[in-house]
């Protein structure tokens, strides 16, 4: 289940989301989606996941950075969370620390400020149904927000590059964007890892990663046609960033878990 969120924030939240898993998980792959989520484990239930090795048990509530590896979830039948999936230009709007402190990490948010989330995660807990569990999550965002208003500016200048970077997906073109943006390419590599967590090469890849994903996953396109068409040089440098990315080639990736949509991965699976 999606909820859109309240017209105050919809600029910079994209969706809360809700997901119940029905069976026991093992080892499910999840991939970069461009996005951060802050997750809040509404049922206690037990969740883990996996990134570069590393194993780390899902807390009360957890901020889930940029993933440029691949990442595995393990989740037991029966567990539920509550999902804020913000958009990437946002999250220093509501996290004070570099968000490349957050890139390719689980952060149990507990360590970050624990008064703070431990009352965010106690008044979230109080409500008995999900609408007045949001309002909780919305008003968290919204006090955020008006603390941290200082900060739009530089957001603002972010949001603005990146939709050049939608516009043009395939290629990164750092020269031209500090040209037409009147800024320094040093300053725009500084905006993004303070602001996004990620390079802008590297966040160019993640989107040209979820949009060759959903052909591999929901075309018979061939993969040579994918890889040219989402302007890899070729198919080996395709298959190479796409197993950077999950793990997996994109041919084994058609008759794998990745096309088996599991509820967690419908609920987290997002293209630009």
């Amino acid at each position: 289940m999606q909820i859109l969120p309240s017209a105050s924030l919809a600029p910079f939240i994209k969706n809360y989301t809700v997901v119940t898993i029905e069976k026991d998980l093992n080892n499910e792959v999840f991939y970069p989606s461009g996005y951060v989520d802050l997750i809040v484990n509404i049922s206690g239930g037990f969740a883990a996941t996996i990134i570069n090795g590393k194993q780390k048990d899902t807390p009360a509530i957890e901020l889930l950075g940029h993933l440029t590896l691949p990442t595995r979830l393990s989740v037991a039948k029966g567990t539920s969370v509550l999902i804020a999936r913000i958009y990437p230009h946002a999250s220093a709007l509501f996290f004070s620390d570099p968000l490349s402190e957050f890139t390719n990490y689980a952060t149990d948010m507990y360590d970050v400020a624990l008064g703070e989330n431990r009352d965010l995660y106690d008044q979230i807990m109080e409500k008995d149904d999900l609408l007045s569990k949001i309002s909780v999550l919305e008003t968290y965002f919204l006090q955020k927000l008006k603390k941290n208003e200082t900060r739009l500016k530089k957001v603002s200048i972010v949001q603005h590059l990146s939709q050049e970077l939608f516009r043009n997906h395939q290629q990164l073109d750092l020269p031209f964007l500090a040209r037409n943006s009147g800024l320094s390419e040093r300053y725009i590599q500084k905006l993004y890892l303070s602001n996004i967590g990620i390079s802008p090469a590297a966040f160019t890849s993640v989107i040209r990663f979820n949009k060759s994903l959903d052909l591999v996953l929901n075309t018979t396109e061939s993969l040579t046609t994918i890889a040219y068409d989402n302007g890899y040089y070729d198919q080996a440098h395709f298959i190479k960033e796409f197993k950077k990315f999950t793990g997996i080639t994109p041919s084994a990736s058609r008759n794998s878990m990745l096309k088996n949509d599991t509820d967690l991965q419908q609920a987290v699976n997002i293209g630009f």
